[in-house]
């Protein structure tokens, strides 16, 4: 049977950005679907009843939810090209370990520097640079957390590096005086072509950062 693939995603969203790499990275062809997510496609609520979420990778007809379940998919699947995941399972847990920090300490306490004021705001900011000196810390001299190539916990926290700018202006703070080691392994990503296709630019997505605040009436 032939690999039928089609991508449902939302071009600011780093989750689905994390399947776009993964995608370009092992040189599969696929269909992209931008989603409205205010008037949610019946595709999207089809594939993915339970979140209704994007991102949604529908292999063959068959859905696959979670961006981070999406790129171990997707690794395992077209798994002659750009290995992702360690192959010693204690390194593959470890991986996994830090991408799910991502999700749960990068993404939480990012969103919130966007979107809160005065203590909160100062409060997620520490949180913010606190997760990601512990990631940095984590890469150490590496020039990737993969190793010598992009690996699976690379390909988890990179997009986040789109957002940086809108996290840096509307917290009033510098990310990369603050973790200059982890902004330098984001350029070094950003050099390799899959990823940097995959990124949209950070002044685009502030845009978008400044709608939601008006829709949110934060300011």
């Amino acid at each position: 049977m032939a690999n039928e693939v089609t991508l449902l995603d939302f071009w600011p969203s780093p989750f689905g950005m994390r399947a776009r790499i993964a995608l370009s990275l092992k040189g599969i062809e696929y269909e992209y679907r931008e989603e409205n997510l205010r008037e949610k496609s019946p595709l999207l609520l089809k594939m993915n009843p339970v979140h209704k979420k994007i991102p949604v990778l529908i292999h063959n007809g068959k859905p696959i939810c979670e961006s981070l379940i999406i790129v171990q998919y997707i690794d395992e699947v077209w798994n002659d090209k750009s290995p992702l995941l360690p192959k010693h399972p204690y390194a593959r847990a470890v991986a996994r370990f830090w991408a799910d920090f991502v999700d749960k300490k990068v993404y939480e306490s990012g969103r919130r520097v966007w979107m809160t004021k005065g203590e909160e705001q100062e409060a997620a900011k520490k949180e913010f640079i606190e997760s990601l000196k512990l990631l940095e810390n984590e890469l150490g001299d590496k020039p990737y957390f993969g190793g010598e190539s992009l690996g699976y916990l690379d390909v988890a926290l990179v997009p986040f590096y789109s957002w940086f700018y809108s996290y840096e202006t509307c917290g009033k703070f510098n990310i990369e005086a603050e973790c200059p080691k982890l902004v330098a392994w984001a350029k070094r990503c950003m050099e390799n072509e899959s990823v940097s296709k995959s990124l949209p630019e950070q002044e685009k997505v502030y845009g978008f950062v400044l709608k939601l605040k008006k829709v949110y009436g934060i300011e």
